[in-house]
């Protein structure tokens, strides 16, 4: 018994076919996207941050004790400094620094000086000079120029004949 098949000679419809050298097409754009925006991601990351963030560890864990008793003097002297930043819309920090000892009585013999830290770029920190405010004991101001908005670290510092007495690390978010 003889079967025919019998095929239609019209021609199909064009329509979207997925073959083999699309599929590859694809596949290779796609990856190729991941890899372009994963090494401008590895650019960036390198480029920002450095990677260190102090010099010497070894150095650094010597000073340890020393930190640890610092600390506890500092606690001890029983000092209130209130420091107050504000940023302006030109990128200037306007920073008022107010210290009083223990019994509330102004300082005498102490000088205080501030850095605002970026925290991924040393390189973008400002030293902020403070100055002691004319006819004040206990009042000290400065400035400084080119902070951007976000988060910055205050790190300030008092010293006096027998080295740095007072140390504070806070956090500022400036708009």
């Amino acid at each position: 018994m003889p079967t025919t098949l019998e095929t239609s000679k019209e021609p199909q419809e064009e329509g979207f076919r997925l073959t083999g050298r699309r599929v590859l097409i694809i596949l290779i754009c796609t990856f190729g996207v991941v890899f372009a925006v994963n090494g401008y991601m590895v650019y960036k990351a390198i480029g920002s941050h450095p990677g260190t963030v102090t010099e010497s560890s070894f150095r650094d864990s010597q000073r340890f004790n020393a930190e640890l008793a610092a600390a506890a003097a500092q606690t001890e002297r029983g000092w209130t400094v209130e420091a107050n930043a504000t940023r302006a819309d030109d990128g200037t920090v306007k920073v008022v620094l107010d210290a009083r000892g223990k019994d509330g009585a102004a300082l005498s013999g102490v000088t205080f000086k501030m850095r605002l830290e970026h925290p991924a770029q040393r390189t973008l920190d400002h030293v902020v000079a403070l100055q002691p405010v004319a006819g004040s004991s206990d009042r000290w101001t400065g400035e400084a120029k080119g902070v951007t908005p976000g988060k910055w670290g205050m790190a300030i510092e008092g010293d006096g004949a027998g080295g740095r007495l007072f140390q504070s690390h806070n956090t500022l978010f400036f708009k």
